[in-house]
């Protein structure tokens, strides 16, 4: 999961693309890059950390250009520590190319030694990116070898780009000289979209929240397979490149990822959690009659929309319960289950008098590990709770996610292999109240009906893209990120703060 901005104009663009940055925090805070160009030379800044902690005022001084990309990171292969992994990445032919992406490559290893055997090239870092973007400038250099640059010729490159690459992608890449390139895998996992301001500068970034907060009106998506064309002169041009498009989103970027003020593939964000909560509630009224419930109380952030909603439509008090610290940074080298359990009482602070001698429903927008939950469910009952109930606006998490969010392996999913019953007993609430699959994919669905499906794999084990097996999971497991600091804290508390702070 990461956050990408590429942006063409007619006027310096380093503030700009910072800016977006911010807005797309929530997406990673491992790492963040700018790139942006002057006279075909490019200038580049990138580091580990927070946006603002990459970016001093003298590293912004030297990002020249009226064009440029940005990324933030939360990575899901290689090794999340080395600086060398950090985006955009670059090559120098064909024409100089740098290259942000969002997503998660299934045949990145595969296409590693393809890339050495028969392209000959060398990949340097463990990150499927770099991959990427040596696949792009090979089918780049074939496609306009001994020709002038054209739009058609990058658009060939992207289609041969498509037939060799599995997964999810989401991209935008700076061509020297010439515009900015992106493209979306053929099925649309991952989000991007396109818009303008009145300088008609042209804007590429993962959510729609990017370019309202930076003056720039939407226009559209980029359609699944799609790619699209921005010249430096801000003229755009696209061409469908997949043979068989459709579009099957990913589902958990409406449960969790996105910020609620983002709308994704004609569906707001806010409005899908409000639908899941409408569809929990329903759920909840099955298991635990709203009689028997005093108060319902989210656990920050992204649930409170459903919590809201069901606690509407039930007639039951909404209070907020939780404090949640916004400037508590990671804890290091510090392993272990009771450090986690620690982590999460760092990271949250209860309001006792809103326990106090209460039967609580708590909402949260989906379960994991169970460590975290089953921690919460505790801090409730040492506030004061007389039962608490634990509902979850997604479905059971029972499969790992391969598209580019670091879903851990099923050993380490408290749902996987298990009944609902036996979770409950495990995080220890009162009643465990899920949602079910058919009904997070209509409470979604139905804002757009053009919307084919979603990819909802790790709650259903169906993978879209139709080429994952056992053991393509277990090879992807063993590139997934490395470095002991970030097996510091894996709760799900750790992940970005939704609200975007």
């Amino acid at each position: 999961m990461c956050g990408i901005v590429g942006l063409v104009s007619q006027v310096p663009v380093n503030q700009t693309i910072y800016d977006s940055l911010l807005l797309l925090q929530h997406r990673g805070q491992d790492a963040a890059g700018i790139v942006t160009q002057q006279e075909r030379k490019f200038f580049m800044h990138k580091a580990k950390g927070m946006v603002k902690d990459v970016f001093r005022t003298r590293n912004m001084r030297a990002l020249p250009g009226n064009c440029g990309l940005g990324q933030v990171r939360y990575p899901t292969a290689g090794n999340a520590f080395s600086e060398e992994e950090a985006q955009p990445f670059y090559v120098n032919a064909p024409f100089g190319i740098v290259l942000v992406h969002n997503g998660n490559l299934t045949n990145a290893q595969d296409l590693k030694l393809e890339l050495f055997h028969n392209d000959h090239r060398h990949i340097n870092t463990e990150s499927d990116s770099e991959v990427l973007i040596n696949v792009l400038a090979d089918e780049l250099e074939k496609s306009t070898r001994g020709k002038t640059f054209t739009t058609e010729g990058v658009f060939a490159a992207v289609r041969q780009v498509h037939k060799r690459i599995r997964g999810s992608y989401a991209v935008i890449a700076l061509i020297a000289g010439y515009g900015v390139l992106a493209f979306r895998d053929p099925f649309g996992i991952r989000p991007l979209c396109m818009g303008r301001n009145q300088a008609q500068s042209v804007m590429l970034a993962s959510e729609s929240v990017v370019l309202e907060g930076t003056g720039h009106a939407y226009e559209r998506d980029i359609a699944p397979g799609e790619a699209v064309f921005a010249s430096l002169d801000g003229q755009v041009s696209a061409q469908q490149c997949a043979e068989h498009p459709s579009l099957h989103p990913c589902i958990f970027e409406y449960v969790y990822l996105a910020r609620p003020d983002s709308v994704m593939d004609g569906i707001s964000v806010n409005q899908a959690r409000l639908n899941l909560g409408e569809a929990l509630a329903r759920r909840v009224i099955s298991t635990v009659p709203p009689s028997e419930i005093d108060v319902v109380i989210p656990i920050p952030e992204s649930s409170r929309p459903s919590a809201t909603q069901l606690a509407q439509l039930l007639g039951l008090t909404y209070r907020e319960g939780f404090v949640k610290n916004r400037y508590v940074g990671r804890t290091f080298i510090m392993p272990g289950q009771a450090i986690r359990k620690r982590s999460v009482r760092q990271k949250l602070n209860v309001i006792a008098s809103e326990f106090k001698d209460r039967n609580v429903l708590l909402v949260d927008d989906s379960i994991v590990r169970g460590t975290t939950s089953q921690e919460i469910v505790q801090m409730a009952r040492d506030a004061g709770a007389r039962k608490v109930y634990l509902a979850s606006a997604a479905p059971p998490v029972r499969y790992p996610n391969v598209y580019g969010i670091d879903m851990p392996t099923v050993d380490e999913l408290v749902a996987h292999g298990r009944t609902v019953e036996e979770i409950r007993q495990i995080i220890g609430c009162d009643a465990l109240i899920y949602q079910d699959v058919d009904g997070m994919k209509e409470a979604i669905g139905s804002l757009n009906p053009q919307v084919q499906g979603f990819d909802a794999s790790c709650f259903d084990g169906v993978y879209v893209t139709g080429d994952i097996q056992a053991e393509d999971i277990a090879r992807m497991n063993a590139h997934r990120v490395k470095g002991e600091e970030l097996d510091s804290d894996t709760s799900r508390l750790a992940l970005p703060n939704q609200q975007g702070d």
